[in-house]
């Protein structure tokens, strides 16, 4: 296409034509896979031994990632939060402020991201490797679906360790916070853990958890279709892979903003005891 073209009118509309087009094709390819996940999970065939490999694989095997993202995120946000909050003499509440960030935003995002590169990334590639190898067809040869045995297990065991990857992102962030406020910072530890129980409750902890089990079946959808979709052999594995993760990571940052606002209208700031 020539470059001068760009500078029409018509060229821009053409240009934004061919991204509706490509964007609207790209969310036919997912809704498809969602159908044939939807079938392949009511057949009740869920082949519970891949899956407990996967939960091993995805909850087990992030664990180190989470737990360092988690305290250091925790920390520093402590440490921000501190040098600005003493200027208002309110550094006592850093523990309520640390808290429901973690709880609401912080903990299921980060950790989100940070399982959507290490864990998006070797979905992508292992499906793709399998694809591009033929082994995927040989799966159909045998009679079974590439769906039911490579994705479904891959789809249950990010639901079932996404939340508790969350809940261990934010337990370390609260600890690490909790460190630098009181023995960095000589926050009194009642003051600190006071304000953080009085102003925590179980509707902030819900919507970490949710968000955790949402992102898991987005990066679980991006991972596997870029998987499936893999070709023209090791280099088709490789761009497959990147886009997993930057659309994963896309997907997540995009659908955080519309839960944010859907869950706190669910659990508004400041409700539950």
């Amino acid at each position: 296409m020539n470059p001068l073209a760009m500078d029409s009118p018509t060229g821009f509309l053409a240009l934004m034509g061919r991204t509706t087009f490509h964007f609207l094709a790209y969310l036919g390819q997912l809704s498809a896979l969602v159908s044939e996940l939807l079938v392949a999970f009511r057949s009740g065939v869920w082949r519970l031994k891949l899956v407990a490999g996967q939960i091993v694989s995805i909850g087990y095997g992030s664990q180190a990632v989470v737990i360092v993202t988690g305290a250091f995120t925790g920390a520093v946000f402590t440490f921000q939060t501190y040098a600005k909050f003493k200027d208002f003499g309110v550094e006592s509440t850093v523990g309520a402020i640390v808290s429901v960030a973690l709880c609401r935003e912080l903990g299921p995002v980060l950790a989100g991201l940070m399982v959507a590169g290490r864990v998006g990334a070797a979905m992508a590639a292992d499906i793709g490797t399998m694809k591009v190898t033929e082994q995927v067809d040989a799966l159909r040869v045998m009679g079974v679906h590439p769906v039911d045995y490579l994705v479904l297990p891959r789809f249950l065991a990010m639901m079932l360790s996404m939340p508790f990857l969350v809940a261990e992102s934010i337990s370390f962030g609260l600890m690490a916070s909790y460190l630098v406020a009181v023995y960095g910072y000589d926050v009194p530890a009642s003051w600190y853990l006071g304000h953080m129980v009085d102003h925590t409750n179980m509707e902030d902890l819900s919507i970490g958890m949710i968000k955790g089990f949402i992102f898991g079946i987005l990066i679980t959808l991006v991972a596997c279709h870029q998987g499936l979709k893999a070709e023209n052999g090791a280099v088709g594995v490789g761009s497959g892979t990147t886009r997993a993760v930057v659309i994963s990571s896309l997907a997540l940052l995009i659908f955080n903003f519309f839960l944010s606002i859907l869950l706190n209208y669910i659990f508004p700031l400041g409700t539950g005891t």
